[in-house]
């Protein structure tokens, strides 16, 4: 018998299969993330601390794109946060698919993250654009335990950084 009860996300990390569903999903999500071609993803990707997938029933429904400190890379929010947050995790991207949302698989990832980082001292960073707006990603942000830690006006986009302090050795509970 079937239930209708939704599936759990699963939390994994990334596999090369998972580039084209993972490129819909976040070219689907612009303008809250910037577009991507497959090739920029994946060098993203393969320069990152960590990227963790949210699969349901097989199926890539979400990630979490989480870039260590000194990289060279060519991203003002990145430099900006560089400038003033040391040994870092930054968040540079997550996106969940339209279909999947309300499911908790932005939790499920960020759960993940914060337990893969416990008690390496990183702080968790990233940033929500204010202009376009982003309410609900700042609203998530801030019930994670995410504070603010400054605001840019780069003309195109305005953003607001976010910071959370390192997870303690234990995790957290899940």
């Amino acid at each position: 018998m079937a239930s209708d009860v939704p599936s759990s996300p699963i939390i994994r990390p990334f596999l090369p299969g998972d580039l084209d569903r993972l490129l819909q999903i976040n070219n689907a999500a612009v303008p809250n993330v910037n577009g991507l071609t497959a090739e920029e993803l994946l060098d993203l990707i393969n320069g990152a601390l960590i990227c963790l997938v949210a699969e349901i029933d097989g199926v890539p429904a979400g990630s979490l794109l989480c870039l260590g400190d000194g990289l060279d890379y060519d991203s003002r929010n990145y430099r900006w946060l560089s400038e003033r947050v040391s040994h870092f995790a930054y968040t540079d991207r997550i996106s969940v698919d339209a279909d999947r949302r309300g499911r908790q698989i932005g939790d499920a990832l960020y759960a993940a993250l914060f337990r893969k980082f416990a008690g390496t001292g990183r702080s968790f960073i990233c940033e929500v654009n204010e202009r376009p707006p982003n309410p609900g990603s700042l609203r998530f942000h801030n019930r994670l335990g995410f504070e603010e830690i400054g605001r840019a006006d780069h003309g195109d986009k305005a953003v607001v950084y976010l910071k959370r302090a390192p997870e303690p050795q234990s995790g957290i509970a899940s």
